[in-house]
């Protein structure tokens, strides 16, 4: 008995023991976390409005519905809620989902008026004897930039449904409609993108091409093995700068592509034209828009070198500097007045062709990471130009494609 006692004695300080250890460790944890309760509510609300705008940011269709349904779902409290389009429901979450014809019913007629509304159980009516559904909170889904009508959110409850719960679903469709608004301010800057860089080639493609060919046939009959090298060369770097894929592509591939154009530009200038490149290796796998920094290259060459007499060197430098990549494009040619140059590279100035792509290279760049990151220019007349740039090693939304 005596034996029993005490191993039972044993058991009960080994337990008391790990208790003490377990309640140090979780204080020691308590510490290190969200110190109140409302601190967390905030985290938790702004990380699955995180979670619900990622899918929306992509626009409104059943797939971005079916993942932000449940996240918004969260946010409002509710106990079903239907995500409509303006072409129907898109996506349920939740229970008694045997309403949907309603819901899409209600969310039609939200999306045709703009108009929110609060359903009650008589509006809601049906067969099921276990059904749970006491009301439904409708919100249009209106675009603060256009007022246009994207489609509804529909919260049902299980309860009836009170003043909070309608401000949730109001407050929720206008964040909701908020992002959706965003997703096209996204995509149209998409589409700008792609259309600067078409009309970035077709201002580069008429200066180059007409001088590479020039180049080539002057050694056609001189020197028929170098014309013929000239000649893939200049087909290669074609085929970069006209290929159909990628609005990004690496440092790497952008120099490949500038070496090809140098070696044609060689070919015209002879000595007169000397390149210093210097490149640090680990920042030749970042990403950057595609035809950034060749327009810099041919201007420092035709504006830079051609009209100086006698030899003219083009440096190009990118080096590390810690998260950005700084690229210098650098010539120790005739130089231009700086009010000149800002003039002509002025979007809006029918002479900006003058200076091949600068706006151009300079608006996509701070399109892309900012408007901390564009161009950087410094000249003066007889004091060659010295264009900078900065680019992010790392950008979640720059995907570089490789040419092909």
């Amino acid at each position: 008995m005596n034996a029993n006692l005490s191993a039972a004695v044993a058991v009960l300080i080994l337990l008391m023991a790990l208790g003490a250890a377990v309640y140090a460790v979780a204080r020691q944890r308590g510490r290190r976390v969200i110190a109140t309760a409302g601190q967390r509510a905030t985290y938790e609300v702004l990380h699955t409005a995180g979670l619900a705008a990622e899918p929306l940011r992509a626009g409104l269709s059943a797939a971005t519905a079916g993942k932000a349904v449940r996240h918004l779902r969260t946010l409002i409290g509710s106990s079903g809620l239907a995500v409509a389009g303006r072409d129907g429901l898109l996506a349920y979450d939740g229970a008694d989902d045997h309403h949907r014809d309603q819901l899409a019913t209600a969310a039609r007629r939200a999306v045709a008026t703009g108009r929110s509304t609060v359903l009650s159980a008589r509006d809601l009516t049906c067969d099921a004897i276990d059904c749970a559904v006491r009301g439904a909170v409708v919100a249009a889904l209106i675009r603060p930039d256009s007022e246009a009508v994207e489609g509804a959110l529909v919260a049902v409850t299980d309860k009836q449904v009170m003043p909070g719960m309608v401000r949730a679903t109001l407050e929720t469709g206008r964040w909701a409609a908020t992002q959706l608004a965003l997703a096209e301010l996204d995509s149209s800057r998409a589409r700008l993108a792609r259309a600067e860089l078409r009309a970035l080639r077709a201002q580069i493609s008429p200066h180059f091409v007409y001088n590479a060919l020039s180049a080539i046939g002057s050694f056609v009959r001189t020197d028929p093995e170098r014309a013929r090298e000239l000649i893939l060369e200049f087909a290669e770097f074609t085929r970069y700068s006209f290929r159909s894929h990628g609005e990004y592509t690496t440092l790497a591939e952008e120099l490949r592509s500038i070496d090809r154009y140098l070696t044609i530009e060689r070919a015209r200038f002879g000595e007169r034209l000397q390149v210093r490149l210097q490149v640090a290796p680990e920042v030749l796998p970042v990403g950057l828009p595609f035809l950034c920094l060749q327009p810099l290259v041919e201007n420092a060459v035709r504006h830079g070198v051609s009209p100086k007499p006698g030899v003219g060197t083009v440096s190009i430098v990118a080096r590390d500097a810690g998260a950005e990549c700084v690229i210098t494009v650098e010539d120790d040619g005739v130089g231009m007045d700086p009010e000149v140059l800002a003039r002509a590279v002025d979007a809006d100035e029918p002479d900006a062709g003058q200076h091949v792509g600068l706006a151009n290279v300079d608006e996509r760049l701070r399109s892309v990471f900012g408007d901390g990151f564009g161009l950087v220019v410094e000249t003066a007349p007889g004091a060659g130009t010295k264009i900078s740039m900065r680019v992010p090693k790392f950008r979640p939304d720059v995907h570089p494609a490789r040419a092909t």
